[in-house]
């Protein structure tokens, strides 16, 4: 059992009385932020270290509690030794830090009393020192018993300090932290500026995955350059939704009627924005728009390759390619797993690319063609990583 240990102490260096906990971070605060790598690490029960209950961050906790999740709110380390199993392993992550699935990931998999460091001439002052040039850098996991020896202590001591400290005594291991993820915006940040700084990093390496071409190529620069203005101004993820779904079928209907070029450009526009829809639905918490826009996306390519075949100019030969491609499609998009995933591997979207480029040129036939062949050599390599694991 995995167990998520917070904390919501310390106050914003440049919003007295605001806990940072409780800054905004990418459309959510940064305490439903942080629960969300736990949940997402595996952690069924979620402890939150509360220096005073503010009304923003009993706001937050119920919105975390609507997760799934068990949320208790402690005042000491005796009772958060109350409330965790004494089997559990608790991950903790520390007040303002802000980091990416992967790192918590990764952590998660560790085993037991394993530190998170960097090296301390990386740190400002307020990272915790650990001694031998090393830093903590925010991510631990944990024996429960490391919580019951500071329960054991006066009641003023630190519980995020203290439970480091022990931690350190029992000779936890040390993992480094990997030098990209400070790229990705790893760090802890209590100023709103820093971590508004820190949020179009870490939205930048969410958004870019590696695995996936179409993602880092267009995807990704769109999300980075369109999601912080629409979170900032409240945009709601159903109106981003509503657009992309309106410019997907309208592309579509474009298709059908006759202007090929003009209906596959808006249908690929439309399936865009549905992506970035699905990154700040990911951001909001709001899994419902984000399935929802996840499956649209995909939806669109193979509804736009229907409408090409529908084209009174289209040959017999075109249509059973166009059959053909949104079969093979769907077994590829069946076969993949992201794990196994390769940078080159198609998607509908990345399909309907190509298939586009083609059209634009005058050759939809041949795009046709081409696209069937990479999405056959796609499906080939999900099957043959697939073998292997057998």
């Amino acid at each position: 059992m995995l167990a998520g240990l917070l904390f919501a102490d310390h106050e914003a260096l440049d919003r007295p009385g605001q806990l940072t906990a409780t800054l905004p971070f990418g459309g959510v605060s940064l305490i439903e932020y942080q629960a969300r790598l736990l949940v997402g690490a595996g952690a069924s029960q979620l402890i939150v270290s509360v220096g005073r209950l503010t009304p923003e961050l009993l706001g937050a906790l119920g919105r975390i509690g609507r997760r799934g999740i068990a949320v208790d709110a402690v005042r000491s380390a005796a009772e958060a030794t109350e409330k965790l199993h004494p089997l559990s392993r608790v991950l903790m992550l520390a007040d303002g830090l802000i980091t990416t699935q992967d790192i918590v990931d990764a952590m998660a998999h560790e085993p037991a009393d394993v530190l998170l460091v960097m090296p301390d001439a990386d740190c400002p002052p307020e990272y915790e020192r650990l001694g031998g040039r090393t830093a903590w850098a925010g991510v631990a996991l944990l024996d429960p018993r490391r919580i019951a020896e500071v329960a054991a202590l006066p009641r003023d001591y630190d519980l995020q300090s203290t439970t480091l400290r022990l931690a350190e005594q029992a000779r936890a291991a040390h993992l480094p932290l990997p030098p990209s993820a400070l790229h990705d915006g790893h760090g802890i940040e209590h100023s709103s500026q820093g971590m508004a700084a820190r949020g179009r990093a870490v939205l930048a390496a969410t958004v870019a995955d590696r695995r996936n071409w179409f993602n880092t190529a267009l995807t990704a620069p769109l999300a980075r350059a369109s999601v912080p203005p629409l979170v900032s101004r409240g945009v709601a993820t159903a109106l981003v939704a509503a657009v992309g779904g309106v410019a997907g079928f309208g592309g579509i209907v474009a298709t059908t009627m006759g202007a090929p070029a003009t209906g596959l450009v808006v249908a690929l526009a439309g399936s865009l924005v549905l992506s970035v829809g699905a990154v700040l639905a990911r951001l909001r918490d709001e899994d419902r728009l984000d399935r929802v826009q996840g499956v649209a996306a995909n939806v669109i390519p193979a509804g736009a390759v229907l409408a090409l075949a529908s084209g009174s100019e289209t040959s017999a030969l075109a249509v059973a390619g166009v059959a053909m491609l949104v079969f093979v499609g769907i077994l590829g998009l069946r076969a993949i797993r992201r794990s196994q995933r390769r940078a080159w591997w198609g998607t509908p979207q990345a399909y309907l690319v190509v298939l586009t480029i083609f059209t634009l040129a005058g050759h939809a036939d041949w795009g046709i063609a081409a696209t069937l062949l990479y999405a056959g050599a796609t499906l080939t390599a999900a099957i043959e990583s697939l073998r292997g694991e057998a």
